[in-house]
C-alpha cells in the first residue's frame, strides 16, 4: 500500500494541543492507525492553508524553525517544538516536478513550520524524525494552478512520501463565533459535497477527470461560498 494524498483539519490555532478540540486529535490519530500503511513515510510534503506565495515556494531549510502564526493564546503554546529535519534533496526533486509541469517556483531557506504544519504532525508523527518539506499555495489561490500542483506532486507517492494538505473544510470566522441555522446548513452541505467528491473512485482516467472537473467548479457546490469566503483553507 502506497501513502495517499491526505487532507486534514488542523484545528483552530493550538486548540487541539490544549485539549479544546479532542475530536480533531482523535481524527488525526485515527488517520495514522486506520488509513495509512503501518510503516513510516520516508518524507512528508505539507501544503498548509497558512502559506501563500507567488511564485510557489518550497522550503529548503535542513533544520526548520517553528513559526507561531497565531495570537492571544497561553504562553506555553509559543514554546512547542517539532524538530523534524527538512530535506533540500526532496525540495530539489519537487522543483524538478514543478518545472516539468510548467509551474514556477522558488526555494525558501528560512520558512519554518506554521501551525498548519506542526499541529497535525505533532499528533500524527510525534517522534519528529521524518523529513518534512513545505510547499506553499499560489498567492492567487487559482484552483487551476493548485490542481496542477497536485498532479505534479503525485509521483512522490510512489516513493513512500506522504502528501498532506492541511486546512479546514469550513473557514468562515464570523460564522464560527456567531453561527446561524443558515451557516450551519452550509457547513454540513459543503462537508458532504467535499467528502463525496474526494472519495470518488479515481482508479480510472474517466473518474479522475470527473474529480478534477468537480474540484474546478467547487464554488458552485452547496454551501461553498459560505463555508469559504476566501479560498485558502
Amino acid at each position: 500500500m502506497r501513502f495517499p494524498a491526505l487532507f486534514v483539519n488542523h484545528g483552530g490555532g493550538p486548540l487541539p494541543l490544549l485539549g479544546k478540540q479532542p475530536s480533531v486529535i482523535k481524527h488525526m490519530k485515527e488517520i495514522v492507525s486506520h488509513h495509512l500503511p503501518p510503516r513510516k513515510p520516508k518524507a512528508i510534503v505539507v501544503l498548509s492553508a497558512h502559506y501563500e506565495a507567488d511564485p510557489v515556494q518550497i522550503t529548503t531549510s535542513k533544520n526548520p524553525l517553528m513559526l507561531f502564526d497565531y495570537h492571544g493564546f497561553p504562553p506555553e503554546t509559543y514554546k512547542y517544538k517539532y524538530p523534524a529535519p527538512g530535506s533540500p534533496e526532496l525540495a530539489n526533486e519537487i522543483q524538478r516536478l514543478f518545472l516539468s509541469n510548467n509551474i514556477d517556483s522558488e526555494f525558501n531557506e528560512t520558512r519554518g513550520f506554521d501551525h498548519g504544519v506542526f499541529i497535525p504532525l505533532m499528533v500524527m508523527y510525534p517522534g519528529a524524525n521524518i523529513p518534512v518539506v513545505c510547499v506553499s499555495m499560489h498567492k492567487s489561490l487559482d484552483i487551476s494552478i493548485h490542481l496542477r500542483i497536485g498532479i505534479a506532486l503525485a509521483p512522490l507517492q510512489e516513493q513512500d512520501i506522504l502528501i498532506l494538505g492541511s486546512g479546514y473544510t469550513f473557514h468562515n470566522m464570523g460564522a464560527f463565533f456567531n453561527p446561524t441555522p443558515r451557516t450551519i446548513r452550509a457547513s454540513i452541505k459543503f462537508n458532504e459535497w467535499i467528502k463525496k467528491t474526494l472519495l470518488l473512485n479515481n482508479d480510472n482516467t474517466e473518474n479522475t477527470q470527473q474529480l478534477l472537473e468537480n474540484l474546478k467548479d467547487w464554488k458552485s457546490a452547496p454551501g461553498a461560498l459560505i463555508s469559504h469566503p476566501r479560498e485558502e483553507h
